[in-house]
């Protein structure tokens, strides 16, 4: 779950680093009576998620409450990469003496925590790597031992950060690895950390993504507001204990198990298609979680046709085949669906489908075969290479 820059820094104060005053508004009127009470000059920031909200116009410093009403109605509202504004955040201007860049992330081929600290901040971390990876300082933290002082001490030091920076970097470092771990996050990040005028190290935006996994263990995150950022087939996918991520393409993809779905985007793109999205039924791929599944991709306006891979393990296949049935039944499924099913109970599966067998239902024996039917469905070419699996 990634948490807009406002959800993101009242977390990161939970933790004790130091934010700068702010308060949200949803409204021109809130955004101007929040300005009156922190007082001038304050800056209007759009909440979404998405970076390079500066050069779209969606931050701007107001010294006067006829400047906030303004940079408000302009802000909200306003459509960035796809994300329309819904909800500002009000802060205190800051004086900014230098910017920086921090970072704690799951490092997952070395199977360890890396922290990145940078002298260059306030400019995306990918562009620093591709102009200058020396740039950034990194430092790799066994789980089990965590951070010291003096660890930090080091990475700031090695990072170039400025001399009257540096203790109070070191000590924000400390706080936020344990927001990091104890917050259940998979990225806690500061871009900018700033050094102000009067030699105060502070946080100015916040990114932060949460662990769905941890959810158990954080009942207030079901709280969190997540400004309908999400589509509806998103919130209906995590409703149904779905794993779906939306992507760009035409062919709806359908598997059990992350690693199949993978597969599935790969041989997709192999044959010369794409997919509109990745979707795991896991172990729910049963009658009810195939017609979940089918329900979810069907509201994806750009799928022309749906993928459906299983191999039934612990599944059964004539349970997905009587899944998929039943979506038919209960939903006007608007593309066709090439289904290959291997794996325990397969005749059986076959045999449902073929008495169901329409221009809707494309049974494939292989995977490459399937996806390659997909594609030429979906209305993109197909390759000729690979090997039937």
């Amino acid at each position: 779950m990634d948490l807009v820059e406002y959800q993101g820094k009242q977390y990161f104060a939970r933790y004790g680093l130091p934010i700068s005053p702010g308060e949200v508004a949803n409204t021109v009127g809130e955004a101007e009576a929040a300005a009156e009470r922190l007082g001038y000059p304050v800056v209007v920031k759009a909440q979404v998620q998405v970076g390079g909200r500066g050069k779209a116009g969606g931050i701007k410093l107001a010294s006067s409450g006829a400047e906030v009403a303004e940079h408000a109605a302009n802000i909200l509202g306003m459509d960035i990469k796809g994300h329309v504004v819904r909800r500002l955040w009000i802060e205190k201007a800051t004086d900014i003496a230098k910017e920086y860049y921090a970072s704690f992330t799951l490092d997952r081929s070395a199977k360890l925590h890396l922290a990145m600290v940078s002298a260059r901040g306030g400019v995306d971390i990918e562009q620093v790597v591709e102009e200058d990876p020396d740039a950034i300082a990194r430092l790799h933290v066994n789980p089990l031992d965590g951070v010291t002082l003096e660890a930090v001490r080091d990475l700031v030091e090695r990072a170039g950060l400025d001399l009257e920076a540096r203790e109070g970097a070191a000590e924000i470092l400390l706080k936020l690895y344990n927001c990091y771990i104890e917050g259940d996050a998979d990225l806690v990040e500061i871009n900018p950390l700033v050094l102000t005028t009067d030699g105060e190290v502070r946080v100015l935006d916040a990114k932060v993504t949460l662990d769905d996994d941890a959810a158990f263990r954080h009942p207030e995150w079901a709280e969190i507001d997540n400004l309908g950022d999400s589509s509806e087939r998103e919130r209906l996918a995590k409703s149904k204990g779905l794993s779906y991520i939306p992507l760009d393409g035409s062919v709806g993809i359908i598997a059990n198990g992350a690693g199949l779905a993978m597969s599935t985007v790969d041989v997709v793109s192999q044959v010369g298609g794409s997919a509109a999205n990745f979707l795991d039924v896991g172990g729910g791929a049963d009658e009810d979680g195939m017609a979940s599944a089918l329900e979810v991709i069907n509201l994806d306006p750009s799928v022309r046709a749906i993928f459906v891979n299983i191999f039934g393990g612990i599944v059964r296949c004539d349970e997905v085949a009587r899944g998929i049935v039943s979506a038919l039944d209960k939903v006007d499924i608007a593309s066709q669906i090439v289904l290959r099913l291997d794996g325990t109970n397969v005749a059986e599966a076959r045999r449902i489908i073929d008495e169901r067998a329409s221009e809707k239902i494309i049974s494939e024996r292989t995977m490459l075969s399937a996806a390659r039917r997909a594609v030429e469905l979906a209305g993109t070419p197909k390759s000729q290479g690979g090997t039937e699996l």
